[in-house]
């Protein structure tokens, strides 16, 4: 996989999507597709739920993976998955195991506090690469640039 560059407008829809379901006290998650046009964030229908302890979580409903599994065209694959927390940004277990995204390359970012992080850009995710091992955290810097970054003033 080359370097995913995202355009502003991607990453202010998910951060937009995530701020609206975080006042709900609920996560958000989405999808970024890169094809022959460039990348793009595609939302599936989503359930939010909260555990008896308090714990929020969010599940693709059968017709958001639908949605999602129809939304990609022929030359098109997901290249990452963007979701907030309530709190800091980590991969959680639950993540770690979630099997939307398996491919070596893959991308996986996390917003937090509820997606209002990504007023900061990218810098205040967390941002994780699979790898043959699993994923492994790519802090800021230039680690992190050679697999993904933001084109400022791009618009789709």
């Amino acid at each position: 996989m080359t370097t995913l560059v995202l355009p502003e407008k991607c990453l202010a829809e998910a951060g937009a999507y995530f701020e609206a379901c975080g006042t709900r006290g609920f996560e958000g998650t989405a999808m970024i597709k890169d094809g022959t046009a460039g990348p793009s964030l595609v939302i599936p229908d989503q359930q939010p739920w909260r555990s008896p302890a308090g714990h929020v979580s969010v599940e693709v409903t059968r017709a958001g993976q639908l949605q999602l599994a129809s939304s990609l065209g022929p030359d098109e694959l997901y290249v990452a998955r963007i979701h907030s927390h309530p709190g800091l940004a980590f991969h959680s277990p639950a993540d770690d195991t979630n099997p939307v995204l398996a491919h070596e390359g893959a991308l996986s970012i996390v917003v937090p506090f509820f997606g209002l992080g990504l007023r900061r850009g990218l810098d205040a995710c967390a941002v994780l690469r699979r790898d043959r091992i699993g994923w492994q955290d790519l802090p800021p810097g230039p680690q992190r640039d050679r697999w993904i970054r933001t084109a400022p003033g791009t618009a789709r």
